[in-house]
């Protein structure tokens, strides 16, 4: 990548990050890959920070960063494709969480895999996930090229599997966030930096609801899970689904304020929401930022409008 080409493609991260995130936000993520926030931009915008900051960055880093965000470019480090880029184990609309495990944890890994759902997470588990007619090492592949984070379930014998030793490696090279889960086993080697969650004593809630707020924290995954339960949310076919997204989005701190506006303006246009207990939960999020609630005759204003505004 030359200088042009790099200028060009920080161009297009400025923009994908003004988009997605606050000034604060940014700085977190930059901060993560060891890139100094101290810069003061020449102009209150948040993509001219990202332009002014990024060029002294080396390329490696700036391409990583367009790998992560699914920034289109040809640039070296670019992630390889497989013939076949279809893929049947991730959930629409989810963060894609790769598990990583030994095979006596297949039942419980089963059951953590259930209850990350209700966080908007969707699980890669090998054991279940791959089709007996599929090569299962590409399949193995394809949920380590496309994850969005990784959880280490570190317990003796781990560090001796070639696999999970291997898909650990794998998430290090790329740069995405590595969840260690200490089960009798510390964290070693290249994430060794990493404290893990104790998960000794702890059911399988627990760790789902750890594992959540690890990836709500972590500047790497934040603002991606927060778009998927927003999205999830609206989408909800259910008042089972609705409220679990309700109750998740409750779980993260300081969600950023033009969140809560999208969800309040699109919330009537499902009426798969118009339930009172739903739209009391959804109240006491609005509340917590002080934004006025839905009512359950909002629905009807939206059905009227569109009847309203319907060419003959």
């Amino acid at each position: 990548m030359n200088a042009l080409e790099k200028i060009k493609l920080i161009d297009v991260i400025g923009s994908e990050l003004q988009s997605r995130m606050t000034f604060s936000e940014i700085d977190a993520y930059f901060s993560a890959y060891g890139i100094p926030t101290d810069h003061q931009p020449s102009y209150n915008s948040k993509k001219v920070y990202v332009k002014e900051v990024l060029p002294k960055i080396n390329n490696e880093i700036v391409i990583q960063i367009a790998n992560e965000l699914q920034i289109e470019h040809n640039y070296q480090n670019k992630l390889p494709t497989f013939k076949d880029t279809s893929t049947t184990f991730w959930k629409t609309g989810h963060l894609k969480l790769f598990i990583s495990h030994l095979s006596i944890l297949k039942k419980t890994i089963g059951y953590l895999k259930t209850d990350l759902e209700k966080y908007g997470i969707s699980s890669f588990v090998a054991h279940e996930d791959i089709e007996p007619t599929k090569e299962w090492q590409e399949e193995i592949e394809k949920g380590l090229f496309s994850m969005d984070a990784l959880c280490a379930v570190l317990m003796p014998g781990f560090k001796e599997s070639n696999w999970t030793d291997q898909e650990v490696g794998f998430a290090v090279g790329r740069g995405v966030l590595i969840i260690p889960i200490r089960k009798e086993l510390d964290p070693y080697g290249f994430i060794g930096k990493y404290q893990g969650f104790q998960a000794l004593g702890k059911n399988v809630d627990q760790v789902a609801e750890a594992i959540f707020l690890i990836i709500s924290k972590n500047p790497k995954t934040r603002n991606r899970i927060i778009s998927c339960l927003v999205d999830l949310l609206l989408l909800s076919n259910n008042k089972k689904e609705a409220l679990e997204r309700i109750n998740a989005l409750q779980k993260i701190n300081d969600l950023p304020k033009e969140r809560i506006i999208q969800m309040k303006t699109r919330f009537t246009e499902n009426n798969n929401l118009k339930d009172n207990e739903i739209i009391r939960y959804f109240n006491e999020l609005t509340k917590q930022y002080n934004i006025e609630g839905v009512k359950i005759m909002d629905f009807d204003k939206v059905l009227e409008t569109e009847i309203d505004d319907l060419p003959f």
